[in-house]
């Protein structure tokens, strides 16, 4: 990794006008600090408040979507932007402020020092900041034993939206993204396609505005979607590959 190196820091947003303001200041702070260069690409995913008007009087790429894609769609918007304007990496982030800017340079020494081709920011191999709710944990203990069963990849924190991928997985994922909830599928797209995958630990906050996809009885049909889409995304991989 040269110190010039490119690196889009993709933020999806829906209805985000409380925090994404400060979240384009917090990322363009830790480039500042770092010395990385960074560059803030947020996806509008057709918010209905004012996010979009935000980010145009912001130090950032706005990419203003036409309809709403999901995450799924707006991650995969911007890391197309990313590989087809020359970035080496890019990195995703939450536009609600639950991750922490202050913490990219850490993804990105990670990935350069142990040759990864992806890491993940875990809020629970440290034990420290916002562990999320009572249901969600039990949800992500379940992908981390799915994504263990199908492929040997043991992530702690498969639900985390807060990683780092490099040119290789960029690639991939222009060809493929999962849609709707994308973070613990796409562990397992990255895993048959032999990319390597490490975590690092990370302190997060609770969300700082706007609202969560994932309600209560959502967490189950969450659950119940994500698996089915697991499963469905290996078969077809290996096929692919095979």
């Amino acid at each position: 990794m040269k110190p010039d190196d490119k690196i889009a820091v993709v933020v999806p947003a829906y209805n985000e006008e409380d925090c994404i303001a400060q979240v384009i200041r917090n990322i363009n702070s830790a480039g500042e600090k770092s010395g990385l260069n960074l560059k803030a690409v947020v996806v509008n995913d057709c918010s209905t408040d004012k996010t979009g008007e935000i980010i145009l009087n912001e130090n950032c790429i706005a990419l203003n979507l036409a309809v709403n894609l999901g995450i799924g769609g707006a991650m995969q918007t911007g890391y197309k932007y990313a590989f087809e304007n020359g970035f080496e990496y890019a990195i995703q982030i939450d536009g609600d402020g639950q991750h922490p800017a202050d913490e990219i340079p850490n993804l990105v020494r990670h990935l350069r020092e142990n040759g990864l081709d992806v890491v993940i920011g875990s809020r629970f191999i440290s034990g420290e900041g916002f562990q999320s709710t009572f249901l969600r944990r039990i949800g992500i203990n379940y992908f981390k034993f799915l994504n263990r069963f199908f492929c040997g990849t043991n992530i702690s924190d498969s639900t985390s939206g807060f990683r780092i991928i490099n040119k290789k997985a960029l690639e991939l994922v222009c060809d493929y993204y999962p849609d709707e909830y994308p973070e613990p599928e796409a562990i397992l797209l990255f895993s048959v396609n032999n990319l390597t995958i490490g975590e690092i630990p990370v302190v997060m906050k609770e969300r700082q505005g706007g609202k969560s996809s994932i309600q209560s009885f959502g967490s189950v049909y969450y659950m119940f979607k994500v698996s089915l889409a697991i499963f469905f995304t290996f078969i077809r991989m290996k096929k692919k590959i095979n």
